[in-house]
């Protein structure tokens, strides 16, 4: 089973993940804490895993995103410094371990790899950026909003779909916002036909209004 589910790995990912060991992890579970030290990413052969950080004295996180099958995470903290969010698992997981000697030894056999995995980071990067943009810039809505148009993928059908369930309480991580705004802005889509929920994601019929 594991070597089926590396061989659905991008191409360029099976190599590295040949050289790990591969672990299972229950919905739940934590794969990394933040603030802990790290020497090892995770590519994820099935399952899904959450991005997020988190304040014991507020008791409150915030959701960064979420990794899929043939995504990795944990990379960040392969330069011995403190891990900057905690990884969980939300549903039975299959992940490759790689430890910081392994990715080593693969950069050394393959150095196109640097340049990918630079990639990766200049993107989640970016992305941090545009979040802390949007939090500054924009209301509740207007970060809904940009967040949807942002994982939206174009169908064949003229709408777009959002990979991914996600529940209300983990949209308002995301935004920094209450669950209960999230509620009342989703409601209030859904009845206008702007979005549809589906067990595997949200369908996006037509563009989401300007404003709320």
């Amino acid at each position: 089973m594991h070597d089926e589910l590396i061989a659905a790995l991008p191409e360029s990912l099976r190599p590295l993940a040949q050289r790990g060991v591969v672990r299972q992890y229950p919905k739940g579970a934590v794969l990394i804490h933040e603030g802990d030290h790290g020497d090892a990413l995770f590519i994820v052969l099935q399952g899904r895993l959450r991005v997020y950080g988190s304040s014991a004295l507020a008791d409150r996180e915030v959701l960064y995103g979420f990794c899929e099958a043939g995504d990795y995470v944990g990379e960040m903290g392969l330069d011995g410094g403190e891990r900057s969010a905690s990884v969980a698992a939300t549903e039975a997981c299959h992940c490759v371990m790689v430890t910081r000697e392994s990715l080593l030894a693969h950069l050394r056999e393959h150095p196109e790899f640097a340049l990918e995995l630079l990639t990766k980071v200049i993107r989640r990067v970016r992305q941090t950026t545009a979040n802390l943009k949007s939090l500054a810039l924009n209301d509740v809505y207007g970060r809904l909003k940009t967040a949807l148009e942002a994982e939206a993928q174009p169908q064949s059908d003229g709408t777009r779909f959002v990979p991914g369930a996600r529940t209300h309480r983990e949209w308002a991580s995301q935004l920094g916002c209450s669950r209960e705004m999230v509620s009342r802005i989703m409601k209030d889509l859904e009845r206008g036909g702007h979005v549809v929920v589906l067990a595997t994601g949200f369908q996006l019929p037509k563009a989401l209004p300007a404003r709320w």
